[in-house]
């Protein structure tokens, strides 16, 4: 007798659809680190990218629906902008710095000013990181 094709149903039929709109490379990043999001801007005719830097204090969802916050601090006044992980117009994100935190949430960093904003920096080895020497 020949055999059935599953057709996948429910939920796994979601899953099968995310995953043609996941992105394929997304670098390894946590909370705290400092990042460079690449943000593709359409200005009238012109088509540009800009790079958003700043310390990412959040990363929200799972998937295709998965979501990360970056702050930053602009002329004294702190900005925060929420980034679809998996967007067209999330061009690149480049990790600058890692940061060593002990909370899954950086939003205490709202009521922070100045220099007790900053992160310290985590020198140590991840274990992210050796798996992208392992691949090269």
């Amino acid at each position: 007798m020949a055999e059935k094709k599953h057709k996948p149903k429910g939920q796994e039929l979601l899953n099968v659809i995310e995953q043609q709109y996941m992105k394929d490379k997304v670098p390894p990043f946590r909370v705290g680190d400092t990042l460079d999001v690449g943000v593709h801007i359409r200005e009238g005719g012109t088509e540009r990218t800009q790079v958003f830097r700043g310390v990412c204090i959040a990363r929200k969802g799972g998937g295709n629906r998965e979501n990360f916050t970056v702050r930053r601090i602009v002329q004294g006044e702190g900005v925060e902008r929420i980034f679809p992980l998996h967007s067209p117009n999330v061009e690149s994100i480049k990790v600058v710095r890692r940061g060593k935190v002990r909370r899954a949430k950086l939003h205490y960093l709202r009521q922070r000013k100045g220099r007790a904003t900053r992160v310290q920096e985590d020198l140590g080895a991840r274990p992210e990181d050796r798996q992208e020497t392992d691949s090269e």
